[in-house]
C-alpha cells in the first residue's frame, strides 16, 4: 500500500513540475517514467529546454515555487544555477532536468532511458 501512495504522490509531483515548467514557457517538455526499470534512481525525470540562462533560471524558479506551494518541499539537491548550462533538481522520487538547447542534445537523457515510458508534453 505505502508503494501505491508513493507512486502517486510523485506522479502528483510531477504534474506540479511541468505545471511551473509551462509557466516560463519551456520548450520540449518530456516525462520520462521509470517506475518499471529497475533499480531506477527516481519514479520520473522531467526534462525540459530553455533559451537562454534567463529563462532557464525563470523555469527553475517556477518550478521550485509550484511543488512547494504542493508539498512546501525545498529540493532535496539543486546544481548547475551558476552556470546555466544544465539545472538539476532533486526531489527524491521525481528529478528535474533544465536544459539550455545545446546542452540537451549533447547529454540527450531521453536516449540513456530507452526502456523507459517516454511521454512528450504538449506546450
Amino acid at each position: 500500500m505505502t508503494e501505491i501512495k508513493e507512486a502517486q504522490n510523485s506522479k502528483i509531483l510531477s504534474d506540479a513540475v511541468i505545471h511551473g515548467m509551462k509557466e516560463k514557457k519551456a520548450s520540449d517538455i518530456v516525462l520520462i517514467d521509470l517506475r518499471e526499470i529497475g533499480n531506477a534512481v527516481a519514479d520520473f525525470f522531467v526534462i525540459c529546454s530553455g533559451n537562454s540562462d534567463t529563462q532557464i533560471d525563470a523555469i527553475s524558479d517556477s518550478v521550485e515555487e509550484e511543488v512547494y506551494k504542493l508539498t512546501s518541499d525545498n529540493p532535496w539537491r539543486k546544481e548547475g544555477k551558476e552556470n546555466k548550462e544544465w539545472i538539476l533538481m532533486d526531489y527524491a522520487n521525481v528529478v528535474v532536468h533544465i536544459f539550455r538547447n545545446d546542452r540537451r542534445e549533447f547529454y540527450s537523457l531521453e536516449k540513456l532511458w530507452g526502456d523507459a515510458t517516454i511521454t512528450s508534453i504538449e506546450e
